[in-house]
């Protein structure tokens, strides 16, 4: 079958959306953050709302992605900032096919999971 012409667009949205449920999925993430939280305690978003700790800038080599996340005490804060950021790249690069600029990854908080 030959491919068909056109151009896909998907918006930041539903980058943001596809971004936070792999953020979830990593062993070591507790939640996402809102990057501006207030009197610098960090409140862990719900499910429903996991691109409010998200950023998503379009660049002219991709697309820019900031992560603020909470941490599970006792875990490599490296080992899994690394594997988040492998898992975002393979969602953005895979599932939605779209290039990646950069991917930073803030940690907010650290907290023992319950």
């Amino acid at each position: 079958m030959a491919p068909v012409p056109g151009k896909l667009h998907v918006a930041n949205d539903v980058l943001a959306d596809m971004v936070g449920h792999a953020a979830m999925e990593c062993y070591g993430i507790v939640g996402m953050v809102a990057p501006n939280a207030a009197d610098g305690i960090a409140k862990i978003l719900p499910p429903s709302r996991l691109r409010r700790g998200i950023t998503l800038d379009t660049t002219d080599t991709g697309v820019h992605v900031d992560l603020y996340v909470v941490i599970e005490y006792g875990t490599n804060i490296n080992a899994v900032s690394q594997n988040l950021i492998d898992a975002v790249s393979f969602v953005l690069k895979e599932q939605a096919r779209v290039a990646v600029d950069a991917i930073e990854v803030h940690v907010m908080d650290v907290k023992v999971r319950k």
